[in-house]
């Protein structure tokens, strides 16, 4: 297939959908309990509610909507950090846009450039880095976050920086790694997830062979999978031919975009100027060892750590808020008590509705928001 809508095709959705129902049946017939498959993308998520997949499938087949935004995970502690940056008379601090209405645990970055901050939405941290060469007499700190996907253009920015020389520019570096992410969740206590769809953009960068270990350690399956429905409709199927016949392997729907090996030329860049934190907090999730990457000592130059020395303090969420249940697949958004009452797009209490990735946003969107009960009194 080589146009968008032959991969939303209808009749090709049907006939998966049928098989998709044998094999659930097959599966079902040992089991009382249903399918779980963690989506790790938060853009597998909004496909997901989008196209209304979750719908189409057997009741027996449930998703667990996973970590893989990296706006959701971001601590508040690391948000109050990033308004500290920000509030700094000389800095100019750039951002991608949907980080700007994450809660800290006073303001958001939005809050901070209401109340006068120098708070810029850019496209790339090329734009910040433009931003630096024009402003000479400012600082310019770039927000940078996001898995693997992102690092690569984050870290050539760095690059280009010291290419050209340009001092008064420097990375407030949140970055992380999917591959620890996805072992922490499969080392919790309680969980029940029977296969992944994996990370389509992450993979293209990082390709599919680091995912082996979930295969060979915890006898789970693992799809690499696009974000078309039929995509999504696809890896769905190949999760469930693998369980039916009693096998866990690693397998790449996403071919087309994905290599095995990755994408020498990105890692290489990251390799050069990111190595490992020895810990990195999550939202929900807590402190996950070698979770994150911190700007090589080569680099410091660049390093708005080093550079203006955050305290990057512990806060917890707001107790009712219920995100690290979410991001660990445990409940599903609408569960929370806080969902579409408290916590909307307008008022997030959380950051799984602020993202454009986030479960709660694209179950606020498309999973039909009127429909949620009211919570026990």
């Amino acid at each position: 297939m080589k146009y968008v809508d032959e991969f939303r095709d209808p009749v090709r959705a049907g006939v998966l959908l049928k098989e998709i129902e044998a094999l659930t049946a097959q599966i079902m017939a040992g089991r009382d309990r249903p399918v779980v498959i963690m989506e790790v993308c938060g853009g597998h998520t909004h496909s997901i509610f989008r196209y209304g997949i979750e719908k189409m499938l057997p009741p027996e087949i449930e998703f667990a909507h996973g970590p893989g935004c990296p706006v959701c995970v971001l601590p508040m502690g690391r948000v109050d950090d990033c308004v500290e940056l920000a509030m700094k008379p000389e800095v100019i601090f750039t951002t991608f846009g949907d980080a700007m209405r994450v809660p800290g645990s006073r303001l958001s970055l939005l809050g901070a450039k209401a109340e006068g901050a120098d708070v810029r939405m850019v496209y790339s941290p090329l734009d910040a880095l433009a931003l630096a060469r024009a402003n000479p007499d400012r600082e310019v700190v770039f927000f940078g976050l996001g898995f693997e996907t992102t690092m690569p253009s984050t870290a050539l920015t760095i690059l280009q920086a010291q290419a050209e020389g340009i001092g008064n520019f420097s990375l407030f570096c949140n970055h992380i790694t999917i591959i620890p992410t996805i072992k922490a969740i499969l080392d919790s206590p309680d969980m029940g997830i029977d296969g992944f769809l994996g990370p389509g953009h992450v993979s293209m960068v990082i390709g599919t062979d680091p995912y082996d270990f979930i295969a060979r350690d915890y006898h789970r399956p693992l799809v690499v999978a696009g974000f078309e429905p039929l995509d999504v409709l696809h890896s769905v199927w190949m999760v469930l031919r693998q369980m039916a016949e009693g096998r866990a392997e690693i397998e790449n729907q996403y071919a087309r975009i994905v290599p095995r090996y990755g994408n020498e030329a990105s890692l290489a860049a990251v390799t050069e100027v990111f190595e490992l934190r020895e810990f990195f907090e999550w939202r929900g999730l807590g402190s996950i060892d070698h979770s994150g990457v911190q700007i090589r000592e080569a680099y410091a130059a660049w390093d708005a750590e080093r550079k203006f020395a955050v305290a990057s303090p512990s806060i917890p969420d707001p107790k009712a808020c219920q995100c690290g249940e979410v991001l660990k697949g445990a409940i599903k958004p609408w569960q929370c008590k806080l969902f579409g009452r408290s916590c909307t797009p307008e008022t997030p209490m959380g950051a799984l509705m602020v993202s454009s990735e986030g479960a709660c946003a694209a179950y606020y969107q498309y999973g039909g928001i009127d429909a949620v009960p009211e919570p026990a009194q």
